[in-house]
């Protein structure tokens, strides 16, 4: 049986390079691609004919799939039936500064992975299995190799945590815009439904905006939190700040005068992003961050570089 639905060749634009570059990369996806030559096969097939586990065949097809080197379709017993999408391919070779790169590049820091931090009791981390790492209330923990394993830290009253993030862009490419969003609350004993908290948010020292938490939030599970833990806290909201050329936003609301170019971003310097509950906050109730196997959102902290597109 032959794929009739197949190309001879597709031609991918020089921002779609690395993703073609990483799904040829690894030597399972060159076989299964190998496996599909002639004909469609199912999963089961696959780790049949290449002698590999399921579960790890499902896992490179679907970077063959984000790199539309591959197709699949749901077979007459609902197994899923892979094909090629061509037998060659043309890619384009970028030209400028930044035409290699996808119109937005995204970098997911996980909430242990901070650079520096003001932190006194009440305070702590959990893990992802739902378990203290080290001890509670003792600010010490913060600076413990396990940080790194984080899914949930949280400060009363006043403290931050700031993290250092890479420039992806290379020099000469204009940034339109840069996005922050993480899932937070307040922190209470136990939790607390009306407990407003006022985080802030600094790039570089600049400030863009101030979100105020509504509450420490308690009353259900989250959606990813472990069924071990029982500290109260379950789950935050998720929340956007935005620097453009014009000025800084939370969540589509104005906030800051603070843009683009005043965050005298570079190449080769690192961006310090500062969540904080300051000293002279009216809400100084504390935070809540929270990662990707903890609360709603299945995240961590994530740094949004949109690049313009008029270049």
């Amino acid at each position: 049986m032959t794929d009739i639905n197949r190309q001879d060749t597709i031609r991918y634009p020089a921002s779609r390079i690395l993703d073609v570059a990483k799904a040829l990369s690894g030597d399972v996806r060159v076989r299964i691609l190998e496996a599909l030559g002639n004909q469609p096969m199912s999963i089961n097939q696959l780790a049949e004919a290449l002698g590999v586990a399921q579960p790890t065949i499902s896992i490179n097809v679907q970077t063959l799939e984000q790199a539309e080197l591959v197709v699949s379709t749901q077979g007459a017993n609902r197994e899923k039936i892979c094909s090629v999408t061509c037998r060659s391919i043309l890619l384009e070779l970028p030209a400028k500064p930044g035409e290699g790169l996808h119109q937005i590049e995204e970098i997911h820091m996980p909430i242990g992975m901070y650079s520096q931090c003001s932190i006194r009791p009440p305070c702590g981390m959990i893990n992802r299995d739902g378990m203290l790492i080290g001890s509670q209330d003792d600010p010490r923990v913060f600076y413990m190799p396990e940080r790194t394993e984080a899914a949930l830290l949280w400060f009363a009253e006043a403290g931050y945590v700031e993290y250092y993030f890479a420039n992806p862009l290379p020099p000469g490419v204009k940034l339109e815009e840069l996005r922050i969003r993480a899932e937070l609350c307040s922190e209470a004993v136990a939790f607390r439904e009306d407990w407003p908290s006022d985080i802030s948010l600094t790039i570089n020292d600049k400030p863009i905006g101030t979100w105020t938490s509504p509450a420490d939030f308690g009353d259900r599970k989250g959606k990813l939190t472990p069924e071990r833990w029982k500290g109260g806290t379950e789950y935050g909201m998720l929340t956007e700040w935005h620097v453009t050329r014009e000025g800084s936003r939370v969540n589509d609301r104005l906030s800051a005068p603070t843009t683009i170019d005043a965050l005298d971003l570079a190449f080769n310097k690192p961006i310090r992003v500062r969540f904080e509950v300051r000293e002279d906050a009216v809400n100084k109730r504390g935070l809540n961050l929270f990662g990707s196997s903890f609360g709603d959102h299945p995240q961590d902290i994530v740094l949004s570089f949109i690049r313009s597109t008029t270049e």
